[in-house]
């Protein structure tokens, strides 16, 4: 056995070697990162890479062992001076996918045809960090070159509720349009007419030609579940953000923030949040298929749960708004119970009635609404069609009324409950004059 102090000797030599290992390696890699002049090598093929290797190799045996003495040949001859093209590698220009130029191609087309819209009692506000936006801040959309302007009733609320019935005319909201040249220009807007019963409202600008881009209105059937879908708005005044999605959900009863019940709603996962209402909720083609209205959360944003008012409610309520500044919609002047009341009462399907309107038009039918009998609470009758529309719900029966015109005639399929059968139920098939809402 060596005595311990060449042991000792063994070992620092060991660490000695070991030391400069270390050493050596990291000195190759410092100089594979460092080409002469202080350039960094971030790639290039392999010819480059061997070259700056070898001359690594070459100054770490130089450095580590403090002599020049090098093996014939070291450094190679093409181990010069490499050029930053030849390290770097090249890079193809970003390509975009056929649904990004798809989605850009769209939001071109129809972004000029989105406007801000404010009441025009509230001092507006722009986005900016920490933005409060203020209630009757919203979006609206060019609907044709006439300036009409199409937005949610509860967008101007607050000034509807102070005019009354005397609010069309009367200025009501300053809108807000972005010009072609990318400059905004704000216009007076002017109210035509309103239908608090289905969240929605039209003003008027008095803008020129260029200013009026209208928007497509989709002319296919209702929109299937799964479809993409886009949606264009002010969200807390961050004016024409876009956000996409797909169609969640088709015939849901939207709770409008004006309390009213509106049937046939769109459900999407597109972010919808303050200041969107009003906006346009569009196709993948760019065609309107619906107004952004409502979203379901509990947090005051969006949680992926928005709603808005199908296309052929628009299309069946604007027109008359421009033309007579109200709608005029059918009516039984009948209560239709909620579906818990419904359930209560053992309805499993159709639209029951809860009560009806004293000399209405389905009391004059003869239909009958919910009541009490020496047995107990008897349900009112329960429509289970329209014509030949099929009714489910209390939703389904205000929507199917709205295909008719005051005065028009309709047979209603009814349930009649407190019959003497083994059900307790009968089938009757009743002719109705329809009156006004």
């Amino acid at each position: 056995q060596p005595p311990p102090q060449q042991q000792q000797q063994h070992v620092h030599s060991q660490q000695q070697q070991r030391l400069e290992q270390q050493a050596q390696e990291q000195l190759v890699q410092s100089q594979l990162q460092q080409c002469p002049g202080g350039r960094r090598v971030v790639g290039g093929d392999a010819a480059p890479r061997r070259d700056v290797l070898m001359r690594a190799v070459a100054a770490a045996a130089v450095t580590l062992s403090g002599s020049a003495a090098l093996p014939d040949g070291w450094p190679p001859a093409s181990a010069g001076a490499i050029s930053l093209a030849e390290a770097t590698p090249a890079v193809a220009p970003g390509q975009l996918t056929p649904r990004e130029q798809a989605l850009i191609s769209i939001f071109e087309r129809t972004n000029l045809s989105v406007v801000n819209i404010f009441d025009a009692t509230i001092p507006g506000r722009g986005s900016g960090g920490n933005v409060e936006v203020p209630e009757g801040n919203g979006t609206g959309f060019v609907l044709d070159s006439d300036g009409n302007i199409v937005t949610n009733y509860h967008v101007l609320q607050n000034i509807l509720n102070g005019l009354g019935d005397k609010a069309v005319g009367k200025k009501v909201a300053r809108v807000t349009i972005l010009m072609p040249d990318g400059s905004k220009q704000t216009f007076e807007g002017i109210l035509v007419g309103t239908d608090k019963a289905r969240d929605l409202a039209v003003v008027r600008v008095n803008a020129p030609s260029e200013a009026l881009r209208p928007l497509p209105l989709s002319s296919s059937a209702r929109p299937r579940v799964g479809q993409q879908v886009l949606a264009i708005g002010n969200p807390y005044g961050f004016d024409h953000t876009l956000t996409t999605g797909v169609v969640s959900g088709v015939d849901r009863e939207i709770r409008s923030q004006v309390g009213t019940l509106i049937p046939g709603g769109i459900q999407t996962d597109a972010a919808i949040n303050p200041g969107n209402s009003g906006g346009p909720l569009l196709d993948s083609a760019g065609n309107l298929i619906g107004v952004n209205t409502a979203i379901f959360t509990n947090t005051g944003a969006s949680v992926g749960i928005g709603f808005a008012l199908p296309i052929d409610v628009v299309a069946r309520v604007v027109p008359q708004l421009i033309q007579n500044g109200r709608v005029v919609r059918a009516s039984l002047n009948a209560q239709v119970a909620s579906d818990e009341t419904a359930r209560r009462l053992q309805v499993a399907q159709g639209a029951c009635l809860q009560a009806l309107t004293p000399g209405g038009a389905a009391e004059k039918a003869g239909l009958l609404a919910t009541r009490r009998s020496l047995s107990g609470i008897v349900p009112g009758d329960s429509v289970q069609s329209v014509g030949t529309t099929r009714v489910y719900t209390g939703a389904d029966l205000l929507n199917s009324l709205d295909q008719y015109q005051p005065g028009d005639v309709v047979k209603l399929k009814v349930l009649r409950y407190g019959e003497a059968t083994d059900s307790g139920t009968a089938e009757r098939e009743i002719s109705v004059t329809l009156g006004k809402e």
